[in-house]
């Protein structure tokens, strides 16, 4: 038998739904707002204030950026840090992870005390600035990786989800001739592919992202990441080579202005990141909740 609903009970569902609706109009229309005024054309954003929907769309500003040779390398090193970051880092910290996950691993105990020390000492952004500088990896993209590569965290997180795993399967490998590194590659990376591709996706994220560690050791220019060259973009206009009047001169004399290279730029720095996510949800729901059920 169902209930009937009250007038407050309406009068309070009514405004609940009321409510988020705005809440998710006041964070979608900063999205659509970029996105709008990145295709916007040149001319129109001069003659109107506010523009909500462009009475002329236009590529120009991707044109540009796309065409600029600081731009594009700054895309090319974030994806260099986003692939190859995120190989190594999943390859150490699974590495890791299955190593003290071998019970019969010697001094296995001695390295969880190792990891769990992270956890309440960090060494801090001098002696880390100071490492990296006398390995001789300042204005190196490796400095960008290599300080980053894993976590005390990830590890033991991706520890618990190799525990979940029954040892009997492990041991059948192992009868059948495999060594430790078959295991690994043939076992337990392939029972273990949503907790890797949760994890890939947090690295692959945060490499992408790459914005303080890329100020500390990074000083060329043309090696700055893409979030380094988007900061300066929003601060100073004329980063990309714009002119006086923060205006960017283009084809057949018009100027092209930096509000929309700016929104375009934060488009094609978010749009990477946005189309991985639908391809690896069905992993993801999954791997985040690596460890924290263990049957």
């Amino acid at each position: 038998m169902e209930l009937s609903l009250t007038w407050k009970d309406r009068l309070f569902s009514l405004s609940n739904g009321g409510l988020l609706i705005l809440f998710s109009l006041a964070m979608v229309f900063p999205i659509y707002y970029t996105i709008v005024l990145s295709f916007t054309d040149p001319t129109e954003y001069y003659t109107r204030d506010l523009i909500l929907w462009p009475h002329h769309w236009s590529l120009d500003a991707y044109r540009y950026l796309l065409g600029n040779g600081l731009f594009v390398n700054s895309v090319l090193i974030s994806l260099f840090l986003a692939t190859v970051g995120t190989l190594l880092s999943l390859l150490v910290t699974g590495g890791l992870a299955y190593a003290i996950s071998v019970r019969r691993l010697r001094f296995r105990r001695t390295m969880m005390v190792m990891i769990l020390i992270t956890f309440l000492f960090t060494p801090g952004l001098v002696p880390l600035y100071m490492v990296v500088r006398n390995l001789g990896l300042i204005d190196s993209v490796w400095s960008l990786i290599l300080p980053s590569l894993t976590s005390g965290w990830y590890v033991l997180l991706m520890k618990g989800f190799f525990d979940s795993i029954p040892d009997s399967l492990e041991e059948a490998a192992r009868i059948d001739g495999c060594t430790e590194i078959s295991v690994f590659w043939r076992i337990i990376i392939p029972l273990s592919l949503p907790a890797v591709v949760a994890f890939g996706l947090f690295f692959a994220v945060g490499y992408w992202n790459t914005y303080f560690n890329a100020i500390m050791f990074i000083n060329e220019q043309n090696k700055w990441p893409l979030q380094v060259l988007l900061q300066n973009m929003l601060v100073d206009p004329t980063t990309m080579g714009g002119g006086e009047n923060a205006n960017i001169s283009v084809t057949m004399n018009r100027q092209m202005p930096t509000e929309t290279l700016k929104m375009a730029a934060v488009v094609i720095a978010t749009i990477p990141i946005m189309l991985v996510y639908p391809f690896l949800q069905k992993h993801f729901a999954k791997g985040a909740m690596v460890g924290s059920v263990k049957e």
